[in-house]
């Protein structure tokens, strides 16, 4: 056993293997398609009209909760309700990422780039399906007194995931060649599939609850979300939702313009951007055992706070009075804050999902937050452009301060809330 409390209750280090070797496995093809591919189109001359619909082709990480219903009531031969979809997707991903490396990048980049655009939606489709799987599966296995440590492997696994295939992955193209390099993440993502391999899940739900658990033959695709919109104080759950990102949504799309508007190089940029990076990872790793200690309520309310300083501290460099040193440390403090903050609502959106509908719950969760993110991060630009960086992070900061608000309503009206703040 790797971690546990006083009344025997731990954390077999299988799962923390598995979930880790998982959620690594996702940030992979989501840092090569997030920060790797958009340089590598550059570099070898695709229009900037084309790599703007690299955003198009990451609709499937929006749309999934369409099909997450369908995933968790269908289970893949006899391999258990989430490991045969798992076992399925990351082998897809293996096999995209060979095809990739048989290709030239000079003839994906050019007369075939619909065919690698297409590509690249089959990978974002295959990782988007593969996450459902996997937040179901994370869900169902962790207690919920680990569940804020379960959250520290996602976000600090994601992320690692991300940096290898982001930065390394350009150094490995530009020294090992093209081929090679996408030949080695295709080895990786096979190797990480070998716990997911040897893991035995249970083919079927206990005895006791399969009456319950409703197929998709008899349940509609409507009625598998009804059930979870229905449950009792999700009004004040989904009010916890939809505010408690809003500082960082708010401010997070303009930190970069902000810096360079302030003098700071390309290169300046994306060193601060690493080091902030590895401190929000450093940070999700704390953040799971602050939440076992403190539990719940008061981890949401003191990671939400730091949340809304962090971003709110940005407000400083907007005047100009803050040294290199001192945005420095405001980059490292509200990426930490970030970190924390992630892990403590995932925590939370585990709690919300009822048995048998995991993934879908996990998945409909996850893309309101991923939503609304995107729709208060899209004014972003409006409201810097009409009063300055200075007043938007300082409403940013203020919003983030008020989101605490809907957290203590939850906990307070909530039986769930209650169970989850004495945990």
């Amino acid at each position: 056993m790797l971690f546990s409390d006083s009344r025997n209750r731990s954390l077999p280090v299988f799962t923390v293997v598995l979930l880790s070797s998982l959620y690594f496995s996702q940030g992979l093809p989501s840092g090569f398609l997030a920060h790797a591919l958009p340089a590598l189109l550059r570099e070898y001359g695709v229009s900037v009209e084309y790599i703007g619909l690299l955003k198009l082709l990451a609709l499937p990480w929006f749309l999934k909760f369409l099909w997450a219903p369908f995933v968790d009531r269908t289970e893949l031969g006899k391999q258990g309700p989430h490991r045969g979809w798992i076992l399925l997707m990351q082998s897809l991903l293996v096999v995209l990422m060979m095809l990739l490396s048989f290709s030239s990048p000079s003839a994906l980049f050019g007369s075939l780039i619909i065919v690698f655009f297409v590509i690249v939606l089959m990978i974002n489709t295959t990782a988007a399906t593969q996450d459902i799987a996997t937040d179901g599966l994370a869900v169902k296995m962790l207690p919920e007194r680990w569940r804020g440590l379960g959250n520290s492997i996602q976000v600090s696994g994601f992320k690692i995931g991300m940096i290898l295939s982001g930065s390394l992955l350009l150094v490995s193209v530009d020294k090992l060649g093209w081929a090679m390099s996408f030949q080695l993440m295709g080895l990786i993502l096979f190797v990480l599939l070998l716990p997911a391999f040897l893991f035995k899940e249970r083919s079927a739900y206990p005895e006791s609850h399969a009456e319950n658990l409703p197929s998709m033959s008899n349940e509609r695709w409507f009625d598998a979300y009804k059930g979870f919109f229905s449950q009792p104080g999700i009004v004040y759950w989904l009010a916890v939702l939809f505010t408690y990102k809003i500082a960082d949504s708010l401010g997070s799309g303009m930190i970069k313009p902000l810096l360079i508007d302030n003098g700071y190089s390309l290169t300046a940029v994306a060193e601060l951007t690493f080091w902030a990076s590895i401190s929000g990872l450093l940070a999700a790793v704390a953040a799971g055992f602050i939440y076992y200690r403190i539990g719940a309520k008061w981890s949401l309310i003191l990671f939400g706070l730091m949340q809304a300083l962090g971003i709110a501290a940005y407000g400083l460099l907007a005047t100009g009075n803050v040294s290199n040193d001192g945005v420095f440390v405001i980059a490292l403090v509200e990426q930490a804050a970030d970190g924390m903050s992630t892990v403590a609502l995932f925590a939370l959106m585990m709690g919300q999902c009822r048995k048998g509908h995991e993934g879908s719950d996990y998945t409909v969760q996850a893309c309101i937050q991923v939503v609304m993110s995107g729709i208060v991060g899209a004014l972003s630009g409006f409201v810097a452009k009409l009063a300055g960086y200075e007043v938007l992070y300082m409403l940013a900061g203020v919003l983030g301060v008020l989101a605490l608000i809907p957290i203590y309503v939850y906990f307070s009206n909530t039986v769930d809330g209650a169970k989850e703040n004495e945990s």
